[in-house]
């Protein structure tokens, strides 16, 4: 994920980061980056790690992505764990993220330390996260009043010495859906970036509006994560099929999935700004 993310940064866009949930949504991500010529981030969370196992997830990123024209990474989303970090570097994965944004500040800091020491002998990227963001994330619900901003100072001294492809600072967004307007901290976005040089993941993205996203990416969010819409798209694109055709045949219910998926995605790398940016970096 690190030279994806620097060109990005450099090229001042950002790269998609969807969270598959099986080969059929994995297969429609990188589809959709294959067909706008763009790198593309896939990522799994821990308990759909745990549902289908390592080895399952790996085949079929290697099948679908082994030969493909675009960078595609395969990053673990959310890792509260050192230990299951561990296991997914050693397993084949490309990029973890450790969020121990809910512990103290030295306590985080040391089991990033951890994560990162594991991980570059190996050759695999590390996001780290500062501050809570609201919402639920791998079924652990953070609420509004509990949820925290990055503190800019904090940010700074913990990625000084800290080998990091991208680093989530809690900036006002929110995981889920959100309900209402969302207060997006975009001063101190743009502090953060000065002072850590890092690109940024933007945590919370479904939902945001074209502009938020457009202002976000120009002070340098690089990764922007699709969650929440990849999962609605999902189900909605079985469903909405059925009830419209009454259709049992399994293999065009779950080709409607598949289309939906795949252009919900293709929508969001275009207005990330991704779209001819796959030779920035090589696949």
């Amino acid at each position: 994920m690190e030279p994806v993310l620097a060109a990005a940064k450099a090229g001042a866009y950002a790269v998609g980061a969807f969270n598959i949930v099986d080969y059929n949504s994995t297969l429609a991500v990188v589809c959709a980056a294959e067909e706008l010529s763009a790198p593309v981030i896939l990522q799994t969370s821990v308990k759909t790690v745990v549902h289908w196992g390592h080895d399952a997830i790996l085949s079929w990123v290697r099948q679908v992505a082994g030969e493909s024209p675009v960078p595609v990474v395969l990053h673990l989303d959310h890792c509260k764990e050192v230990e299951f970090c561990r296991q997914c570097i050693e397993a084949g994965w490309t990029s973890v993220m450790i969020d121990a944004s809910a512990r103290p500040f030295d306590q985080n800091l040391a089991m990033t330390r951890q994560v990162v020491e594991w991980a570059e002998p190996a050759g695999v990227s590390v996001e780290a996260e500062l501050g809570e963001i609201h919402g639920v994330e791998e079924d652990v619900a953070v609420r509004e009043d509990q949820a925290h901003l990055a503190d800019p100072d904090k940010a700074e001294q913990f990625c000084r010495g800290l080998h990091l492809a991208a680093f989530a600072p809690a900036i006002g967004t929110a995981h889920g859906l959100y309900k209402g307007e969302p207060k997006i901290a975009f001063d101190l976005l743009e502090d953060i970036v000065a002072r850590t040089g890092l690109p940024i993941a933007l945590h919370g993205g479904t939902g945001l509006s074209d502009e938020v996203f457009r202002k976000c990416i120009a002070l340098g969010c690089a990764k922007v994560n699709i969650s929440t819409q990849l999962k609605y798209a999902f189900i909605d694109g079985f469903v909405d099929y059925h009830a419209e055709h009454h259709q049992y045949d399994p293999l065009k219910v779950i080709a409607a999935q598949y289309e939906r998926v795949r252009a919900e995605m293709a929508e969001k790398i275009e207005l990330f700004g991704g779209a001819g940016h796959a030779s920035d970096v090589g696949g």
